[in-house]
């Protein structure tokens, strides 16, 4: 096995940061002294369907380099990989979390699941047994173009439920595993609630209404629409509607009626869990229970205050950033 395949050690990872690293947590692209962010799309198959990948990174890929850690970021049931994880939002500090860990030194991709943004559909639902085949899918992609056969990932909402079954079916393929705005079993989180009402017509139709009124929602529903910035909303907004006024229904099915959907004692890679204070997803009592029930004793349970669901999103973006990027880079235990 040549040294490609091994997971770089987190503790190398602030060794590729560079000038952008010093220019803190949401300086501009243009303000890295050396080379620029760098990006590139790939294409995966899951049979017949073309999933679309994209890819960040500090310089482009140069022959003989030093492989840098690879993240792959799983996004949620209303919007698109892009959209959720490389937003540029006009006159604002940096969204985009894919900007802000390619300066960190990571090698960052993300993936249109099936149905959404650029990728094909295959007229399904898109649930999250849908989105562990679209991920089996994405990795031989990244293996071939890194070397890498193993990535730490990052889920928020479905896509962290998205990312925790990915672990649980291909643990050899999840070094750490962060589940931001996760849901367990969903009992008395408010948005649950609210889902379980719509079963029927959720079952009904593979794909569900997803306009601009109902992205807006998404930062209102948990009533704490201040802790959001309108300019991001609509520049949200303004990214997902070319993809049309619907997108699949199959993760919000899934959290409606057949919840619980991972196995946490099935889980065996490092996780940090992060809950927004105000997250109606999710209560801190459910989480909890997760929590308890992860094998490996290197885990962390992280509540983000004045943040709720959509915390990549959130004025307080910052918090998620750093206590994400300590997990990533935490120096291994001595055995």
């Amino acid at each position: 096995m040549s040294h490609l395949d091994q997971s770089l050690p987190r503790r190398a990872v602030l060794k590729f940061a560079g000038a952008g690293l010093l220019g803190g947590l949401a300086g501009p692209a243009h303000a890295l002294d050396s080379d620029q962010i760098w990006s590139a799309d790939y294409w995966a198959r899951k049979g017949d369907v073309k999933l679309n990948l994209w890819r960040k990174r500090i310089g482009a890929p140069k022959p003989g380099e030093q492989p840098r850690p690879l993240l792959f970021l799983v996004h949620g049931s209303s919007n698109s990989a892009r959209s959720s994880y490389d937003l540029a939002v006009p006159g604002r500090d940096e969204y985009s979390m894919m900007n802000i860990f390619a300066r960190y030194g990571y090698d960052v991709w993300t993936m249109d699941h099936d149905g959404y943004g650029h990728s094909q559909s295959s007229g399904n639902s898109s649930d999250i047994a849908s989105g562990v085949e679209d991920l089996k899918a994405a990795i031989p992609v990244v293996t071939k173009e890194t070397g890498h056969k193993k990535a730490h990932f990052y889920g928020t909402s479905s896509g962290g439920i998205r990312a925790a079954a990915f672990a649980q079916a291909q643990p050899d393929a999840v070094d750490r595993l962060v589940l931001c705005a996760f849901t367990y079993k969903g009992n008395g989180a408010a948005e649950i609630e609210r889902r379980r009402k719509r079963i029927d017509a959720l079952r009904a139709s593979p794909r569900r209404k997803r306009d601009a009124a109902m992205i807006r929602s998404i930062f209102t529903r948990d009533g704490h629409p201040d802790l959001y910035d309108r300019a991001m909303v609509e520049a949200l907004v303004a990214d997902e509607m070319p993809f049309g006024n619907e997108v699949p229904s199959g993760t919000y099915l899934d959290m409606a009626a057949n919840l619980p959907v991972v196995d946490p004692a099935k889980i065996k890679s490092p996780v940090l869990m992060l809950r927004g204070e105000f997250d109606g997803n999710s209560t801190n009592d459910d989480l909890l229970d997760f929590y308890r029930q992860l094998p490996n004793g290197d885990r962390q349970f992280v509540i983000l205050p004045r943040t709720a669901h959509s915390a990549g999103y959130s004025k307080n973006r910052h918090l998620l950033w750093y206590a994400m990027k300590n997990f990533l880079a935490e120096p291994a235990a001595s055995t």
